[in-house]
Order: structure tokens, then sequence, then C-alpha cells
């Protein structure tokens, strides 16, 4: 197989789009380093701290209801370009916001591109892979969003550490890496948006959106590099436009016929429930989290650098063993360490201090936290939402399944600090645990094994033409 289909053509292709999931992590997590400053600065009481957080996750519902739509229209290639238009108008917006209105309208803006780019760039990669590598190569694009995590993470312990010696002749310069850093933590992205917009123009749009619109001639260019054998591109080309024949017509009705309907709520399940087991959480409030218990800022800003280290390496792991081991798999065994790190995490927040137990314990469980939920829910849940659905609704679909995801993102959001203060730390991080139960069962009883399947054969299944999947 390795000698037919252009592995690295294709590993090439995916790395490009997902550069917009390093935009997507870096955007999210650089958040977690902003708040208590920006708080003190615009003197924010807690809901206003949650809007902070909550605007960009607003821009990101905007962004996934125009995404799916948009990539069907007018491609995936032109839908990635406006995603990185849109996070550099952002990141330099942020730097230079005169107040804060305009500090929340940026942060939308962001959010507008971190939404599309969560469906644009899983569609674009699972489109252009062969399938005994698709699984590898959308956790690519999680890899990206955990090295975005990590880059924000020590771009703010970096410029923290920076602000407290730095001056200079420019007071813009000063202002915005010294007396009010959080505008170089959120603007330096600005410069891997850049990147990214001019990079796009190096790969080819997705051959299977060119098939849906006649486009035959430009899609076998681009199967031809993939896969340099004649008979599978007449065979894959052939097989694409099978599927399409026997579809209706692309549109929101179709999501609500009875064959498709229930692979959209599925997705739509998946999505929202793995934001209510506190990833989110972990990543927006993590500094905050760990001052509550004692530590530093500075501290707990390098506390979360490496939960950033375990998030990018677990997410190579699972990219490495998820073709093989299969998704389903990956979710039991992660989401049971998930549920034991949580209660873990609970108990200390509830007893810690009575029983003399130092942050090194809170540590070590977070970080095991980390390393189950990257190795899991986090590594596959674009794998599962990017092959689960028919070629013609995928872009719709997905839309769907990247709103629940964002609304669920947005309420973690928005309720964390509510939670944290009403719930206490405990009773937060027990209800993660007992959230993590329903998606578990959901995955066991209603998800098949897409590992080594063809996005053919998957959609094949779903519709009940051809059971070929157990």
């Amino acid at each position: 197989m390795s000698k037919t289909n252009n592995i690295g053509y294709v590993a090439f292709l995916s790395i490009v789009a997902a550069l917009g999931g390093f935009l997507f992590g870096y955007d999210t997590a650089v958040i977690s380093g902003t708040i208590s400053k920006v708080a003190g600065q615009f003197e924010l009481n807690t809901l206003q701290s949650g809007w902070y957080v909550g605007s960009a996750l607003v821009g990101s519902i905007m962004g996934v209801m125009a995404a799916g739509a948009m990539s069907d229209k007018i491609g995936r290639k032109k839908t990635m370009l406006i995603s990185a238009t849109l996070f550099t108008i952002s990141a330099i917006g942020c730097a230079l916001s005169g107040n804060w209105d305009q500090l929340v309208i940026f942060r939308i803006i962001g959010g507008i591109g971190i939404g599309i780019v969560s469906i644009v760039c899983p569609i674009y990669i699972s489109e252009v892979s062969v399938a005994s590598h698709r699984g590898r190569m959308v956790s690519l694009y999680q890899l990206a969003i955990t090295i975005g995590f990590l880059g924000a993470y020590l771009m703010n312990y970096y410029l923290l550490n920076l602000s407290s010696t730095f001056s200079s002749s420019s007071l813009l310069l000063t202002q915005i890496l010294g007396t009010e850093v959080w505008r170089g933590m959120l603007g330096a992205e600005a410069f891997p948006a850049i990147v990214f917009f001019m990079i796009i123009f190096l790969i080819p749009e997705s051959p299977r959106w060119l098939i849906t619109k006649g486009k035959e001639s430009g899609a076998r260019k681009t199967f031809d590099l993939i896969y340099r054998d004649k008979a599978k591109v007449n065979f894959q080309i052939n097989e694409t436009k099978q599927m399409l024949q026997s579809e209706e017509k692309a549109n929101w009705k179709l999501l609500f016929q009875p064959n498709t309907f229930r692979i959209v709520l599925i997705g739509a399940a998946i999505a929202i429930l793995g934001q209510f087991m506190g990833v989110n959480a972990v990543l927006y409030y993590g500094p905050t989290i760990f001052e509550s218990s004692g530590l530093s800022s500075g501290d707990s800003l390098f506390y979360q650098s490496l939960i950033g280290i375990v998030n990018m390496g677990t997410t190579i792991l699972a990219l490495l063993i998820i073709d093989k081991v299969g998704r389903k798999k990956l979710v039991y065994f992660g989401v049971s360490g998930m549920i034991v790190s949580l209660l873990a995490i609970g108990v200390y927040f509830m007893k810690g201090e009575a029983w003399g137990v130092s942050n090194t314990f809170l540590l070590v469980f977070f970080l095991l936290y980390m390393f189950f939920t990257a190795g899991s829910i986090s590594a596959v849940i674009f794998v599962f939402l990017s092959e689960m659905y028919p070629t013609k609704i995928r872009g719709l679909a997905m839309s769907v399944a990247g709103l629940s995801l964002w609304i669920g993102t947005y309420l973690i959001g928005q309720l964390t600090p509510w939670m944290l203060e009403n719930l206490t730390s405990a009773g937060t991080f027990f209800l993660f645990a007992g959230m993590c139960i329903p998606y578990m069962l959901i995955v066991w009883k209603l998800m098949p094994e897409t590992a080594g399947k063809s996005l053919e054969d998957i959609e094949r299944f779903w519709l009940k033409q051809k059971p070929i999947l157990k």
C-alpha cells in the first residue's frame, strides 16, 4: 500500500491544514494567562470575567454556523483563507484595542476564525487522506491544537517574566510587552496567522469537494498525486460519484431525514458532552484553579505549561496508535482514567488541606487527567466528526456538531467561575467526572469502529446500504 499511496504528500496537505489547529489552540489557551490581568485593569466582576472568556466562544458559535455552508459553497481552501484573515485581524486588534468594548469585539472576530477552522480543517484532511492513515492524519489537527496550547502557555510564561524588566523608548512597545503584557500575549498570534494564510496557497482544493461541483479533472490531478495509481484514482472518483448520485442535493432539510438525522444527533451529542468533562475548564482556568490552591501567578503559569507539554506528548502517542488500536478502545481506556483523575482532584479540594496533602498531589492528577484526555476524547473527536457524515452533507452536519461543541465550550467558559465559586472546586470536578459516563455509553452503544474504513464504506454503513462495519 505504501508503494502506491503517496503518504508524504498526504502528510504535507494535512500539516498545512493542521496549522489552523495551531491557531485554534493558541487562541483558545492564551486567554488563561490574561484573565486576571484584564480583569484587574478593567475592574471586571466574576460574570464579566466569564464574558471575557466567553466572547471568543460566541464568535466560535457564529463561525461554525457559517463554516459548513461556506466550505460547501466556495470550497475548503478559500474558507481556510478567510479564517486566517480573521485570526490576523483579531490578534492585531486585541494588541492595539483602545478600550474594553474593542477588546471584546476583536476577541469575537478571533472566535469566528476558531469556529471556521474547527470545521473546515478536519474536513479537508479527511477528504485528502487515504483510509489506512486517515485517523493519523486527522489527528495531526488535534496535535496542532495541543502545540498551540503549549505555545500559548509558554508565550504567556515568557512574556510575563519579560514584562517585569522590559523597557523601551517606544511607549507602545512598553505598553504591549511591559505594563499591559496581556496585549503582547494576545497579539503574538498574528505571526502564525500570517504564515497560515500564505502557506494555504501551496495546497490544492479538496478533490472530493471538486467532484461535488462537477470538476472531475481538478480532482483527478490531486488524486493522481495522492495514489500514484490510475486504477485506484479511477476507483476513488467513481466511488465518490456513485455515493453522490445516490444522495439528494445538499440542503438543511436533508439533515432531518430519518437516515441522516440519527447520525447528526450522535455527532452533536459526543461533541457537546466532551466539553462537560472538564478539559476546557482546565485549559481556560488552569492558572486560576492553581492559584486557588495557594500557588503564585508565575508558578501557576509554569504548572499550566507542564499540562500543555503532557497534552502535546500524549497527542503524539495517540496519533501513532489511533489507526491500529481504533477510536473506540482509546475512548474506553482514556475516559476511565479521566473519571479516576477527576475524582482524585475533587477529593483533594475537599479534604486535601485537612489531610495536609501538598500541591504536588494536585499537579500529578491534573497531569494524569490531561494524559487520559489527550489520549482519548481530544484525539478522536475531530476524527469521528470528520469521517462519520455522508459526503453530500458533510459540511452542514459538521456545522451542527461544531455548533454543539462550541455551545458546550461557551457554557463551560461562562459557568466555570460560577461553579468554582458556588459548587466549590470539589463539586465542580465531581460534576465533570459524572459527565464522562454518558459519553462513554454513547460511543460504546451507538458509534461504529471506523478505523481503516473508507469514507464511502462508513457512509454506506450509516445509510444502511451495506452494513460492513461492526
